[in-house]
């Protein structure tokens, strides 16, 4: 992906800033006027089976009509060739009548669709693939999907933020990306409001790995001199947090807290720096478990890339990605929680809809402040100062909670989000605050948020009403003063 999206405030820097060039196409910052200031709008009906979930920012990701449950994907990918082939087996159960119903696939060549075991006629439109059953599924009939495909994926661009998704690479292959990606690889319902469990089976040349998230199932030998590795991701997984990443790596695994542990690094860079980061990573998740309650997911890790045009860090669920760049400098943990704090704020609670993407990165954000702290740095205020006094006019016009299209990954997301966090604690105070994200995390554990949610758990945990303050950090266009406590 090529949006600017550092997950270090300190590497904003080394990134290539799409979204901030095309500064200037946000929504209305004005809040409601009723009582809980951000409240949204009801999601717009679509009519059940075409492509859009009624996401405003990207009207037409994801699909209409049903939910999935669960992927089963088998995949055998060669690097020399850059062919992929796959079958992908959807389950799911329809939510409303179907006589025909999308998935969302980008290039590549349809071979065979079969609908619980019948053949279904299908045809592409752009980058969705239309499925006609040979009989309407029934509303609240659980149904299974079987595509068979091949082809060369290629990234998926976006007119306003950049391109992601299936990127060929020098020894293998990286699928990544925010806010799509994996519709380059596999059909799938493209959007954070339809998540699933996931089950991986990636065959490649023998000598590569192949690393996908959630628990490794092991590998073993295919034949022709290829391997097949296994990995399931039992629980509920937005379909941009999936990955795969092929080539030659040196991997770790080890067991904590009775999850297993599995980290990759490219070979292509030397021991040191990047490995003693991800090393790092249990240590963080330990002290993030302190501050939002039991880490969500059933395995531990993360891999770095040494690819040039992966210049940013991705919180893919259970197993984070991180470009080499975040660590040629020495030892990085800041990124590490940042990512790791995103296990719990956008893996396990995610956005039900893009443009409630700060509740993402400003909460990850401010984790990276807590874990500074925790490590006898600076203190949270201590950052907040920084940030608030060297924050230019632009993150000032640019509401966090509506920030647009354009600047969904602008520095008014992470550093104001993160700023708006830290106003609410000084506004509750620690207990209150501290109760909070606990509470955050486990009311919506596994499930979608909204803003208007976080904004009323606020005020219920609290006790207090706090629309003064959120419409002016999330939603105001001018800098409001800096909180002070009661």
């Amino acid at each position: 992906m090529k949006v600017a999206m550092s997950r270090n405030r300190r590497g904003l820097a080394l990134l290539v800033t799409v979204a901030l060039a095309l500064a200037g196409c946000t929504a209305d910052p004005k809040p409601p006027e009723s009582r809980s200031v951000p409240t949204p709008g009801a999601t717009p009906s679509v009519t059940p089976g075409p492509a859009g979930v009624g996401d405003s920012y990207f009207p037409t990701a994801g699909n209409s009509g049903y939910d999935v449950e669960r992927y089963t994907l088998k995949v055998r990918y060669d690097p020399a060739r850059d062919e992929l082939r796959g079958t992908a087996t959807v389950r799911a159960t329809a939510t409303a009548e179907l006589p025909l119903f999308h998935l969302d696939l980008a290039g590549l060549t349809v071979r065979r669709v079969t609908v619980d075991g019948s053949p279904a006629r299908h045809a592409r439109e752009g980058t969705e693939l239309v499925v006609t059953p040979a009989a309407p599924v029934r509303s609240g009939t659980a149904f299974t999907v079987e595509v068979g495909y091949d082809g060369q994926p290629v990234p998926l661009p976006n007119e306003a933020i950049g391109e992601g998704g299936w990127l060929h690479t020098a020894d293998g292959a990286i699928a990544l990306g925010q806010p799509e990606s994996a519709s380059t690889w596999f059909p799938v319902n493209d959007h954070p409001s339809d998540k699933a469990a996931y089950d991986f089976e990636i065959t490649v040349p023998k000598g590569l790995v192949a690393v996908a998230n959630g628990v490794p199932q092991g590998q073993r030998p295919a034949a022709g001199g290829w391997t097949t590795w296994r990995w399931s991701e039992a629980t509920p997984m937005a379909s941009y947090l999936s990955t795969v990443v092929i080539g030659k790596y040196r991997t770790s695994t080890g067991e904590h807290r009775g999850r297993p542990v599995f980290s990759a690094v490219a070979s292509s860079l030397p021991r040191g720096a990047a490995d003693e980061s991800i090393a790092g990573t249990l240590a963080v998740a330990d002290y993030l478990e302190t501050v939002f309650g039991p880490y969500p997911f059933g395995a531990y890790g993360g891999v770095v890339v040494d690819e040039p045009r992966i210049r940013y860090a991705l919180e893919t669920q259970s197993r984070p990605v991180y470009s080499a760049n975040f660590f040629r400098t020495g030892v990085n943990t800041g990124v590490v929680a940042h990512e790791i704090a995103h296990q719990w704020f956008g893996d396990s609670v995610s956005v039900a809809r893009w443009e409630d993407i700060w509740l993402n990165e400003g909460l990850a954000t401010y984790a990276e402040w807590l874990w500074a702290e925790h490590q006898g740095r600076d203190t949270a205020q201590a950052t907040f100062d920084q940030q608030y006094t060297a924050s230019d006019d632009q993150v000032w016009r640019v509401p966090p909670a509506a920030p647009g299209v354009a600047n969904l990954f602008s520095e008014s997301v992470y550093q104001r989000g993160g700023m708006t966090v830290h106003a609410l604690r000084v506004a509750v105070g620690d207990d209150a605050f501290f109760r909070l994200l606990k509470a955050w995390a486990t009311e919506k554990r596994n499930g979608n948020a909204t803003t208007a949610e976080f904004v009323a758990t606020a005020e219920r945990v609290s006790g207090q009403q706090l629309d003064d303050l959120f419409a002016a950090w999330l939603y105001g266009t001018e800098r409001p003063p800096p909180p002070t406590r009661r």
